[in-house]
């Protein structure tokens, strides 16, 4: 299978071979490690569009990430849905803050974790600096997004919106008991066998 270049990231430190990333992209599987960012969240649009390209096939992410930038986020979490392909989320480590987001993008039945996974949500920070009219647009923008935030937690876990306003306004960790209680979690996992589409 031949990658296109944006996803031969082997320059990088840490980074996989391209002829790994072309092995799990066979697999259909797709990682998501560490903090979301710009770069990261083109490398995974990129791949999940070009798997959907080339069949309907179902998807799987493998996610473990601290969080990071929230629009980076958005782009995954919304492209989970915009494809054809079924897409399954399996979190392992962490899955934190916009880490979530992104989980949250597939269909509850579709949100799987290993047993060992800790869930984070709360609401986004920022570091507002500049004049003082800049650091009101900025914090008026933090506002908007948290409300946003908010509402899709909500809806995709079936919390009342009240209760999920209160939870987020700190961090709030949860095991994979309490998080598939509260709805963000689908079903724990401990073999690929279980994974079901």
């Amino acid at each position: 299978m031949h990658l296109p270049p944006m996803m031969a990231d082997e320059g990088e430190e840490g980074a996989l071979p391209q002829s790994m990333l072309a092995k799990f992209l066979e697999a259909r599987t797709i990682l998501i490690f560490g903090g979301i960012d710009q770069k990261l969240a083109e490398r995974v649009s990129a791949q999940m569009l070009y798997l959907d390209h080339l069949s309907d096939a179902p998807i799987k992410i493998i996610l473990n990430s601290p969080g990071g930038h929230v629009e980076s986020g958005d782009t995954i979490h919304d492209l989970i849905s915009y494809v054809r392909s079924p897409v399954a989320v399996i979190g392992t480590g962490w899955v934190a803050s916009a880490g979530t987001h992104i989980f949250l993008g597939a269909a509850k039945e579709h949100r799987y974790c290993l047993p060992n996974t800790r869930f984070l949500i709360h609401q986004p920070s920022g570091g507002a600096g500049g004049r003082a009219s800049d650091i009101e647009i900025q914090a008026h923008e933090i506002v908007k997004m948290r409300e946003r935030l908010a509402q899709v937690i909500s809806k995709a876990t079936g919390q009342d919106i009240e209760r999920v306003r209160q939870d987020i306004d700190r961090d709030y960790w949860m095991t994979t008991d309490e998080a598939k209680d509260y709805g963000i979690l689908g079903k724990v996992i401990r073999t690929a066998d279980e994974v079901q589409f």
